[in-house]
């Protein structure tokens, strides 16, 4: 495939990567990490590096043990196709970094969506608007939901804390559980027992079910009044997702798991009335955009899903508040949200998060934070 462009006004002229290091344990409540999973999390925050004192940031996901990889692909893979480009020129770009993409067999569309994001940092910052009015700004707040913060909570514990979430002003309560229906009911029960009628709860499976077990606990989730059945099966498991969703009077909520160019035929198969998608699985800021048309032109929502990488959330919130077709931002646990200043994506005390209104991400990076949390650092 041949691309062209114009000639290039601003020129990335290298990345720095630094490697973050954070500490785990509070993501499992006290509990210790569970067996096969890294007793630290790595995340690679990317700098793009322009000849025109502009900067771009953004950043991988950590906590699976694959930060030193992505730093590597990062440097190895992209950086050759990315010194001397024009950063806003952010559409011929993605094209260049999606057709790449092509063969790299062991690869998903994920590096490209964080160089993506770091691009669109760069050219809020040349613009000086912040990414949501480059989109063209639909909202400057989004009402906002929160995901438990228990790993695999007990009854009580599920009970607590959809209380205190509701309380601290959240517009919703989504539960993470993937443990059978004789484990999982009792809890999604008590949740509804925990904030009454009318208050938004959802349940996300992360795929846990098989077909029949994901019926059983469907059909308690229609009887409680659930808003949405986050990912019951595998989303490539289209059949029965489709068989799923007209079996159910709760709406299905499929496709966080699948590519940017898979989503077409969900959008296609017109099965659905929402779907799922970030910045960080839906190939960036462009590929997001472009997935939030195609839901929009057949009345479909595009819900976003935490990317839980604090840059990436932000880009997030940009989307949110760009796009009318998608109605919430999604809260997950504290640990998630680090390395910046003034808590961009903490929620006000009637649950909205604020789209931040300085240029490009708008964000202030802690650099004594990072600084004390960087094991490695590599610029090429």
């Amino acid at each position: 495939m041949t691309f062209q462009h114009t000639t290039n006004a601003v020129k990335i002229t290298g990345l720095t990567t630094r490697l973050l290091e954070l500490d785990p344990t509070p993501r499992y409540g006290g509990h210790p990490i569970p067996a096969g999973r890294p007793d630290k999390w790595l995340y690679p925050l990317l700098i793009i590096h322009t000849d025109a004192g502009l900067d771009g940031y953004s950043m991988g996901y950590g906590p699976h043990g694959d930060g030193p990889a992505l730093v590597h692909n990062l440097h190895t893979i992209y950086r050759n196709e990315l010194v001397g480009e024009n950063p806003l020129q952010t559409e011929w770009l993605w094209h260049k970094l999606m057709q790449k993409g092509r063969h790299l067999y062991t690869m998903t569309d994920s590096l490209v969506s964080v160089i993506d994001v770091a691009c669109w940092d760069i050219k809020g910052k040349a613009a000086t608007l912040p990414i949501a009015a480059l989109l063209g700004l639909y909202r400057t707040k989004v009402p906002t939901y929160a995901t438990g913060w228990q790993f695999l909570p007990t009854e009580e514990q599920v009970f607590e804390e959809a209380v205190a979430q509701k309380n601290r002003g959240y517009h919703g309560y989504k539960l993470q559980l993937w443990q059978g229906p004789e484990r999982d009911i009792p809890r999604l029960r008590l949740a509804r027992e925990a904030v009454g009628d009318g208050f938004n709860l959802m349940q996300d499976a992360n795929s846990g079910y098989q077909y029949l077990d994901a019926l059983r606990v469907g059909r308690e989730l229609d009887a409680l009044d659930y808003l949405w059945f986050e990912e019951p099966i595998p989303d490539r498991q289209m059949r029965l997702v489709i068989e799923l969703s007209q079996k159910l009077k709760t709406p299905v909520l499929p496709a966080e798991t699948v590519r940017w160019g898979e989503l077409g035929e969900f959008v296609r198969q017109g099965a659905f009335g929402m779907l799922r998608g970030d910045v960080h699985l839906k190939a960036g800021i462009t590929g997001l955009s472009k997935a939030f048309g195609a839901c929009q032109l057949v009345g479909m929502d595009l819900e976003i899903h935490t990317a839980a990488t604090p840059l990436l959330d932000v880009a997030n919130l940009h989307m949110a508040a760009a796009f009318r077709n998608c109605r919430f931002m999604e809260h997950h646990h504290p640990i998630f949200r680090f390395g910046l200043k003034n808590d961009p994506l903490g929620i006000d005390a009637e649950g909205y998060m604020h789209v931040p209104t300085g240029a490009g991400l708008g964000v202030e990076i802690d650099w004594d934070w990072v600084d004390n949390h960087t094991v490695d650092l590599k610029t090429s």
